[in-house]
C-alpha cells in the first residue's frame, strides 16, 4: 500500500467528510421513537415469558413436596 503525505491525507479526509449525509431532526426523532417502542415491546415480552416460566417452575416444585 502506497504511503500518502500528510497534506494529501488531510485533503482526502475533507473529501470524505463532504460526502457524509447527516440525518435530519425528523429522521432522528422517528428512529429514536422506534427504538424506544421496540425496546418497550421486547421488555414486555420478556416480562411475560419470565412470569409464565416462573409460574410453571413453582407449580412443578410444589408437586414434589
Amino acid at each position: 500500500m502506497a504511503k500518502t503525505n500528510p497534506a494529501q491525507f488531510v485533503r482526502q479526509v475533507r473529501q470524505e467528510i463532504n460526502r457524509i449525509t447527516w440525518a435530519t431532526r425528523r429522521e432522528t426523532l422517528y428512529a429514536s421513537l422506534s427504538v424506544l417502542v421496540m425496546a418497550l415491546i421486547a421488555s414486555l415480552f420478556f416480562l411475560l415469558v419470565d412470569l409464565s416460566l416462573s409460574s410453571i417452575v413453582e407449580f412443578l416444585l410444589s408437586l414434589g413436596g
